[in-house]
């Protein structure tokens, strides 16, 4: 019977370390090394809260919605859908293990793998539901009941600590005080290259069994796992679209890394272009920020993309911008107007924090309105879900 943390390791395929190490510009060996690390810090502060049984009962309700919500959707829906619920769950989870604490946890990731704070961010945003999908996988397959799954990773916490990043403190646990010295894991050599759609026939099979068999409902979500690998490799996925990242030098002299087809480029395209002109209708949309569920708190991975923005805001000093927070059209106006506003105020004040000029910004939310796309769909609405920056002034 293979560990938890076995378990975890062999969903990390090569196909996802390589999405990853190139839309974060990281070295393949630094993001293996942060995936793994992270994942060790998950289960390692799991295990310390073994003892308690109402925390632990949580996890139990969110593993069991995680497995039913991903394995579902994938049926019924497809890729980006399952990307997102699986975010939202992993975001959950990493709230619940972390809380204030994410962005120091974060910080250490970084420090021990040698990557970029941003990239660490992303790394345990990606993690986080491919530790559920493993738990879940688990927990069905081996029957656990929250005391069952404590016991399991408390056995684990010595091979835990092996992969904690230096610095990460763990209940129970003395923090590394130095780099432990790791040999290199070898990642499985599997290929993930199959086709959508046997991919899908695959995950509609799952759910089919769980609707007209109810009783094998252990069988479907045991494959959870395999659905939580698809969502990770469907984070890199989608980063492939901006395009791969390259250096560019603003007027202070300030190198950015950003992607070829990301909001940066296009924004720094068009200040630096003086045929286009400022318009109430050309906005450019943040495509690399992340709030916590249904509220206005910015999740760590967002700082790569606002510093970048700064940056950009600060080697143009001519340029005047507005920032604007946009909700689909799910649930109360008036809650969503006010969601919308605070998102958007807290990017402004997150740009001022990095030195923006506060005279040439102004945060506005627009709720449900001016939707891009149909909110008739969960990608529809995923989309809809968005920051926007347009030029004012340039």
């Amino acid at each position: 019977m293979s560990s938890i943390f076995d378990s975890l390791k062999e969903q990390i395929s090569p196909d996802l370390l390589r999405g990853l190490a190139s839309n974060l510009g990281e070295s393949t060996g630094s993001v293996q090394h942060a995936l793994q690390g992270s994942s060790a810090a998950m289960l390692a502060t799991l295990a310390s809260k073994a003892n308690d049984h109402g925390f632990l009962s949580q996890i139990m309700n969110l593993i069991s919605s995680f497995g039913t919500r991903t394995a579902m959707g994938a049926a019924a829906g497809g890729g980006s859908s399952v990307a997102t619920s699986a975010a939202q769950s992993g975001s959950t989870f990493l709230n619940m293990l972390f809380g204030g604490n994410l962005s120091s946890i974060a910080g250490k990731i970084a420090e021990s793998s040698g990557i970029r704070a941003s990239s660490a961010g992303s790394i345990l945003a990606a993690a986080a539901p491919m530790v559920l999908g493993t738990l879940a996988s688990k927990v069905n397959s081996e029957g656990l009941s929250a005391s069952g799954l404590g016991n399991m990773l408390t056995a684990e916490l010595p091979k835990l600590r092996t992969f904690l990043p230096a610095g990460i403190s763990i209940p129970g646990l003395p923090a590394l005080s130095s780099q432990v010295t790791r040999a290199e894991e070898v990642v499985r050599s599997k290929s993930t290259n199959w086709l959508w759609p046997i991919a899908l026939l695959a995950l509609l099979l799952i759910a089919m069994i769980w609707f007209f068999n109810r009783n094998s409902v252990n069988n479907a979500v045991s494959n959870t796992s395999a659905v939580a690998t698809q969502a990770g490799n469907a984070v890199a996925n989608g980063a492939a679209s901006l395009g791969a990242f390259f250096q560019t030098a603003l007027p202070t002299g300030i190198q950015l890394n950003i992607p070829q087809n990301g909001m940066e480029s296009k924004l720094l395209a068009f200040i630096k272009d003086p045929s286009a002109p400022v318009s109430d209708t050309t906005w450019f949309d943040f495509d690399r920020l992340l709030f916590d569920s249904n509220s206005a708190t910015l999740q760590p991975s967002s700082q790569e993309q606002l510093q970048n923005i700064a940056n950009i805001l600060k080697a143009y000093p001519n340029v005047h911008v507005r920032v604007g927070g946009y909700t689909d059209n799910q649930g109360d106006a008036a809650a969503n107007l006010k969601l919308s506003q605070d998102r958007a105020d807290n990017v402004m004040a997150q740009l001022l924090q990095l030195g923006v000029d506060p005279t040439h910004v102004d945060a506005k939310g627009y709720g449900d309105d001016h939707p891009v796309a149909d909110n008739s769909t969960d990608a529809g609405r995923a989309q809809n879900r968005r920051i926007s920056l347009r030029v004012t002034q340039k």
